[in-house]
């Protein structure tokens, strides 16, 4: 399978955390209800790991390795407080696209401090999403 029929599922289950969180947080904490969740994650990532044998990785990881999977975390972790708090506040039609402004600020990140080249497809792909995002947010 291809990176690309990974990336497609991951969409669809993303779409389904703002469904099912919008429902979920009703009337309840969002804080408390992203410390649930992560706790699930927890459970479900630890039991891949497990089923994949692949613990003992763990062994020959860097500093480096380290520092950027922390990072990648402590940042997954405000990104999930604050997308269930504006998923609480606000509706899930309009929260989920802007959340996506994350599609094209990556696409900058990428440029800069990644290295890669800007393509004619992954500029215009982004400037799309920045304008869809628009779109939601001021025509009604």
């Amino acid at each position: 399978m291809t990176w690309a029929f990974y990336a497609i599922l991951s969409a669809f289950f993303a779409s389904l955390v703002a469904i099912f969180g919008k429902i979920g947080i009703q009337g309840v904490s969002s804080n408390l209800a992203v410390a649930i969740r992560t706790v699930v994650i927890v459970f479900f990532a630890w039991a891949n790991v497990l089923f994949e044998g692949t613990v003992p990785q763990l062994k020959i990881w860097s500093r480096h390795t380290w520092t950027f999977i922390i990072l990648s975390a402590i940042a997954t972790g405000l990104s999930w407080l604050f997308y269930y708090k504006a998923l609480q506040l606000g509706q899930a039609s309009r929260v989920a696209p802007i959340d996506k402004l994350s599609v094209a600020l990556t696409i900058v990140l990428a440029f800069i401090f990644l290295g890669e080249a800007p393509t004619f497809g992954s500029v215009l792909g982004g400037l799309l999403v920045v304008s869809g995002v628009l779109v939601t947010i001021f025509v009604r």
